[in-house]
Order: C-alpha cells, then sequence, then structure tokens
C-alpha cells in the first residue's frame, strides 16, 4: 500500500512481499561466511533481465561473500543501514548509510562486506548480467564461471567440487 493508503501495483514491488533467500550456492565447505545473510531479489520480481537489484540485510558476523572480482560484472552496492566493512586489496573502509560503494568489470580487486557491528545492515546491490562472466576468490581455493545460467564453481586448477 501507499502512503495514502492506495494499493501499488506491478511494477511496483513491496520488498517485505518478496521471499528472503538466504543460504549459498558456494561449495558446502564455503558456506558459512555467509550465515546471517538474506538477499530479496527486487530485480527479478519486478521483471528486470539486464541487470539485478537485491536487497540485502547482513547480521552482525556475517559477510556478503567471500572476497572475490568478476571478469565482466560490473557491481554496485549503496548502504541504506547501518555500518558495514568493505574489505579490499587496499584493506578495509567503514560504510555507513547513504555511501555507495563500484567495483568495475575486469578489475583484479578482490572485495567484499562483512558486518562487524552489533547491528543488522541493509544495502542494496546491483550488478549488470553480462554472459560468460567469471568470478576469482584471491582467499581461498575458488573460481566460477557461468554457463547455461548456472555457476559452476571449481578449483582454482579447474577440478570442480
Amino acid at each position: 500500500m501507499a502512503e495514502d493508503g492506495a494499493k501499488i501495483n506491478f511494477p511496483a514491488v513491496d520488498p517485505a512481499m518478496v521471499e528472503a533467500r538466504t543460504g549459498s550456492v558456494y561449495p558446502d565447505q564455503f558456506k558459512a561466511v555467509v550465515e546471517g545473510r538474506e538477499k530479496r531479489a527486487l530485480g527479478d520480481a519486478i521483471g528486470l533481465t539486464n541487470f539485478g537489484v537485491n536487497l540485502v540485510r547482513l547480521r552482525p558476523g556475517a559477510a556478503s561473500a567471500h572476497r572475490h572480482w568478476h571478469t565482466r560484472q560490473d557491481e554496485f552496492v549503496y548502504v541504506l543501514e547501518g555500518e558495514v566493512t568493505l574489505v579490499t586489496e587496499d584493506g578495509e573502509q567503514v560504510l555507513g548509510p547513504g555511501i555507495a560503494a563500484g567495483f568495475g568489470k575486469g578489475r583484479a580487486d578482490g572485495h567484499h562486506l562483512i558486518n562487524r557491528s552489533a547491528e543488522d545492515v541493509v544495502y542494496l546491490e546491483v550488478g549488470d548480467r553480462p554472459p560468460g562472466d567469471a568470478a576469482s576468490y584471491p582467499d581461498i581455493d575458488l573460481a566460477v564461471t557461468t554457463g547455461d545460467g548456472k555457476w559452476l564453481f571449481t578449483d582454482k586448477k579447474g577440478e570442480p567440487y
């Protein structure tokens, strides 16, 4: 419902009505880092196909992902609530409400967000969906490629998990 009580219809969506996804598609041994992460795929809910938009909630201690970078995908985050620590090759930086960060495709600067605070963090993440994307994880023995709309996880030598 809108503030004036009118019903909001498609293409608008109430994020609370979008199913929250928890867990991870990572191989089992890498899943623990994202326990406490919840994503609502807003872009999918309103029919976007060229880029994705997720409303993400990180509970205290949770990370957005393992530190990674993409070969073909640009990524953007915008913090809505709380304080979250951005970790990159250059070190750490605390981001608060109203702060945005971006990660250009092909830039080998592994990044992720960690909630080191005692409160939940809420942010938007936006990424395009280029075919043939791949990601590298500099801190762990993991790599991923996309194909047929699926993620294929391997170790860095190319052996599947």
